[in-house]
């Protein structure tokens, strides 16, 4: 298990690398008024009605960076730094969680394909280590054939976590692509304004990539073992 750990702390790593960039990126750009004085509530109630959609409400949400679009309710969930800030990285935020109504509203593809695995993948995900450690341990206690059937099972429910997870890039990528485009060609921010948006998005992004990748390296490695080749 000595790998596993290996690199699982290295994947915390660089994790925490990219969370606290993150971080840094969004306390930096909050000090940076927007020039047309608009909160980020104001931006995603503007960019809903400029597409049309008025079935989605606008509501604050304790915490930070707890931002998210929650397709069920129909309502862009803004963390209370975002909802009342008039910032730049308060704009990235407030439109990038529109993006995510507009794809709902457009039936964008890799969003519905996420939404239909939200059920499965919430109980694979919490189940799937444990069946793979009870694998592990059958294995080494028990039998080396029963445990390969438990660890196979625990290494499937592993794997739909990571297909969601690589799912969720496009889904994330795109929906800051309308945000970026929205406030661009409507004018919501200036060049500087815009540049502070796109960085902040970028970083955003960032941490979905990690995770994807964290979680393929991991499938990989207990894929491995079941295969005899730790």
């Amino acid at each position: 298990m000595t790998g596993y750990y290996i690199l699982i702390g290295a994947i915390l790593l660089v994790s925490w690398y990219v969370s606290n960039k993150l971080k840094s990126k969004f306390k930096k750009y909050s000090k940076i008024q927007l020039q047309n004085g608009m909160t980020g509530a104001e931006i995603a109630r503007k960019m809903l009605e400029d597409h049309h959609i008025h079935d989605v409400k606008v509501i604050s949400t304790p915490g930070q960076l707890t931002d998210h679009y929650h397709p069920t309710k129909k309502t862009v969930n803004l963390s209370e730094s975002v909802y009342n800030q008039r910032n730049a990285a308060a704009a990235a935020v407030a439109a990038h969680e529109v993006g995510h109504a507009v794809q709902h509203a457009k039936a964008y593809s890799w969003l519905e394909m996420r939404s239909q695995l939200v059920p499965i993948v919430s109980v694979a995900s919490q189940w799937s280590q444990w069946v793979i450690f009870g694998g592990l341990i059958l294995m080494t206690m028990v039998s080396v054939g029963v445990g390969q059937m438990v660890l196979l099972a625990g290494i499937i429910m592993f794997g739909l976590g990571t297909l969601f997870s690589f799912i969720t890039l496009p889904v994330e990528y795109d929906a800051s692509n309308r945000a970026l485009a929205w406030m661009k060609d409507h004018a919501i921010v200036n060049q500087e304004e815009y540049k502070m948006s796109e960085d902040s998005l970028k970083w955003a992004a960032r941490t979905y990539v990690v995770a994807a990748i964290g979680s393929l390296a991991t499938l990989l490695y207990f894929l491995s073992i079941y295969l005899g080749r730790d």
